[in-house]
């Protein structure tokens, strides 16, 4: 694996950096680091189920998004560094609070690590379904070697237009490289497989979060995803933006969405006839949905 990370091409940006020397793009270096894992009960109901999701928080990411609710361990690093035996074990001690899965947050700079981890942690009798829960900015490449090893797959889809990438989370070519990644996770995992009690064992769900001023944005990624990917995908529409980190310095995004651009989406929504998935109820307590960080 050090040989990889001496000239890391992880993810899209192919910084080639040497993350055994130096943090890459993303601020990471050879190094895994975590800055919570918890029980989660504010995922979606068939991933957090009745037990709760056993998520496990990464430091650092590939994107730069302005209104980051995470921002700081995303943007600013917080956390602490751990070993691959350590993740593992931090897995198994998931698995023994009794939770419905492994839920690795924003674990893209460590994917390498996290298939080492996962192999540990299976030979100490990790059973529990994988969720790899992304912005969606992923090589093809890089997912490839999380096959088999990955039974969820929970990425963003953030944006159609790339101009808004760029303009909010500092990435070029977003749309086109989040959707392959997107069409390879579903070649991977396929359509949502539910346990009797509707708890995903297995699948893709794709979440959107709308953003103000951003309807369109919206409409032109359901669209995509109703003409690319199985109409029995699950989507995932969330309504919980809120203005922090930049955004609060950028008056396009410097305020909550509205009851009428939460509708327009919503109703494209049901146009659409997607057939499975969730929305957000607007005006939810956004600030609920950002942890206390542990590290």
């Amino acid at each position: 694996m050090n040989k990889e990370l001496e000239c890391c091409t992880i993810c899209p940006h192919n910084c080639k950096i040497n993350r055994t020397k130096n943090p890459g793009r993303c601020k990471s270096t050879d190094k895994i680091k975590i800055a919570l894992y918890s029980i989660h009960n504010f995922e979606e109901p068939c991933i957090s189920g009745e037990k709760g999701s056993g998520t496990i928080f990464f430091s650092n990411c590939n994107m730069n998004c302005v209104f980051c609710q995470n921002y700081e361990i995303s943007q600013l690093g917080r956390g602490k560094e751990i070993t691959i035996e350590e993740l593992a074990n931090v897995m198994i001690k998931q698995q023994e609070r009794n939770v419905q899965n492994i839920n690795l947050v924003t674990p893209t700079s460590y994917a390498l690590h996290i298939v080492e981890a996962i192999k540990i942690a299976r030979k100490k009798g990790l059973e529990i379904p994988i969720v790899y829960n992304t912005n969606g900015y992923e090589s093809v490449e890089t997912l490839k070697l999380l096959e088999g090893y990955v039974d969820i797959y929970l990425p963003d889809l953030k944006y159609y237009y790339d101009d808004l990438a760029k303009k909010y989370s500092k990435v070029d070519n977003y749309f086109e490289i989040a959707t392959k990644a997107i069409q390879e996770m579903y070649r991977q995992v396929g359509t949502p497989v539910l346990d009797e009690n509707g708890v995903m064992k297995k699948g893709l769900m794709i979440r959107h979060l709308i953003l103000p001023n951003e309807v369109q944005n919206s409409k032109k990624v359901l669209k995509w995803i109703k003409e690319n990917i199985d109409s029995n995908v699950y989507v995932s529409i969330m309504a919980q933006y809120f203005p922090t980190y930049k955004a609060k310095e950028i008056p396009e995004i410097a305020r909550k969405i509205t009851k009428e651009e939460y509708e327009k989406v919503e109703n494209y929504l049901y146009e659409l006839d997607l057939e499975n998935g969730y929305i957000q109820e607007l005006g939810e307590h956004e600030e609920e949905y950002v942890p206390t960080w542990e590290y």
